[in-house]
């Protein structure tokens, strides 16, 4: 995923006020830690997620089912916020929940030290590599196989979110297969762009640089060399690698053509954009489905679509649970990191908050495959995401993908707001990208 996710009772709310509960939330866990014990028996198990998993049916059903297990939600909204908690938590040895979320990009830098946390292999999880797709099954699993470090729970298809009030203002076709006719490439969505924003003056057509570019990274990527920033080898090669070139140009021929509206993804700012219709489309893996709508709010229901994204198919995000060796309750936290990636669990996450499922279980049953989202117009959001999912490709991601990622993001919103000029940025990014490396 790379996604906004988490939060504390309830993972969907503002974001605004999403910051303000984590960072609550997350000053007090820093000193406390996870599970618990009270004097009647009952166990408390504290789970860190960031975005939105749909885990609260979940929580409940297992609880109930459950009667000496209690389950607390610590969530957050920004995964680079997320991140350094987390490293700081499993470095120290304390602080961190009973199961924690692990994004991809996470679990790369984790994988290093696999012996931070439990081996779900001691408790059972190998009965259930046949329920994930090989290559996320392989992700979180040593090289000599005797340590599972997580368990999958969600892959990100790629689709594309648009604005059918807009599109209908600027004269272009609403339907979701005409809006894929559009645009079949990246040019062709920028060509698109000019002529909506030839009449449509008061909404801009992309929400802003940084999603657009992770999106067409992880796409182009995945289709190609089968890597980001680093090689399989963990070398930099953010500079020769063609794909990063390709996302960050195309990038910005979309910000030189006046398109984006300069919002960060997940920030505050970018929260009030959804809410206020300050854009018409956004690249939208399939766990931003509910970011979107939790953000948009009520009134906009029946205003998003989604249609084929340019580029053809691509994966971009999808995490996995694990629980640190810090846990006081190992066994009952794998068990509860066993039930929420099960398949009939990763289907009832995918109906709360279409995060796309991980098991080939999931994705074949028509609980997914024939789902459609009444928000975004009736999409059929299970065919849509679910009918290549099985193809998708692994993208391998180095140990600092997220930090290096981010000085190009920085590189791309100083561009975005004319504090550098376009060949500037690009050296600047790949410079700091080597200091971040290092």
């Amino acid at each position: 995923m790379r996604r906004p996710h988490p939060r504390a009772p309830r993972r969907f709310r503002t974001i605004s006020s999403l910051v303000t509960a984590a960072a609550l939330a997350l000053g007090a866990a820093a000193c406390g830690g996870g599970g618990s014990e009270s004097s009647n028996g009952t166990i408390t198990l504290t789970v860190d997620t960031f975005s939105t998993f749909g885990y609260e049916e979940l929580f409940a059903r297992y609880e109930a089912d459950h009667p000496g297990i209690k389950i607390k939600h610590r969530n957050v909204v920004q995964l680079d916020e997320y991140l350094p908690r987390l490293e700081r938590w499993i470095a120290a040895g304390r602080g961190a929940g009973d199961v924690v979320a692990l994004e991809e990009g996470i679990l790369t830098k984790f994988m290093a030290q696999p012996d931070r946390f439990v081996n779900l292999l001691d408790h059972g999880a190998g009965s259930m590599q046949g329920g994930f797709l090989d290559w996320k099954w392989k992700q979180a699993l040593t090289r000599d196989g005797k340590h599972l470090v997580g368990l999958g729970t969600d892959v990100g298809g790629l689709a594309m979110c648009y604005r059918t009030d807009l599109f209908a203002k600027a004269g272009l076709p609403t339907d979701r297969e005409k809006v894929g006719a559009l645009w079949r490439t990246w040019d062709d969505y920028i060509a698109t762009g000019r002529r909506y924003t030839g009449k449509v003056k008061d909404a801009k057509f992309v929400d802003g640089a940084v999603n657009l570019y992770n999106s067409i990274l992880a796409q182009q990527a995945s289709q190609t060399v089968g890597h980001t920033y680093f090689d399989t080898g963990d070398k930099l090669v953010a500079g020769t690698n063609p794909a990063v070139r390709s996302a960050w140009d195309t990038t910005v021929k979309m910000q030189q053509a006046g398109l984006s509206a300069g919002l960060k993804s997940f920030e505050p700012s970018w929260g009030t954009g959804l809410k206020e219709a300050r854009f018409a489309t956004i690249a939208c893996p399939s766990w931003m489905l509910g970011v979107i709508k939790e953000n948009a709010g009520a009134q906009a229901a029946g205003k998003w679509d989604v249609a084929a994204i340019p580029g053809g198919a691509g994966s971009r995000g999808g995490s996995f649970l694990a629980v640190p060796k810090q846990s006081a309750h190992p066994k009952e936290a794998a068990e509860l990191a066993k039930f929420l990636t099960g398949p009939d669990s990763q289907i009832t996450a995918f109906k709360a908050r279409n995060n796309l499922p991980s098991s080939p279980k999931a994705l074949g049953d028509p609980a997914v495959t024939s789902f459609r989202n009444e928000y975004f117009s009736d999409a059929p959001v299970g065919e849509i995401y679910a009918g290549g999912a099985k193809a998708l490709r692994p993208l391998y991601l180095g140990a600092d993908n997220n930090p290096v990622g981010q000085r190009f993001e920085d590189a791309l919103l100083a561009l975005e707001q004319g504090k550098l000029a376009p060949d500037a940025a690009w050296r600047k990014a790949l410079a700091d990208a080597e200091r971040e490396a290092r």
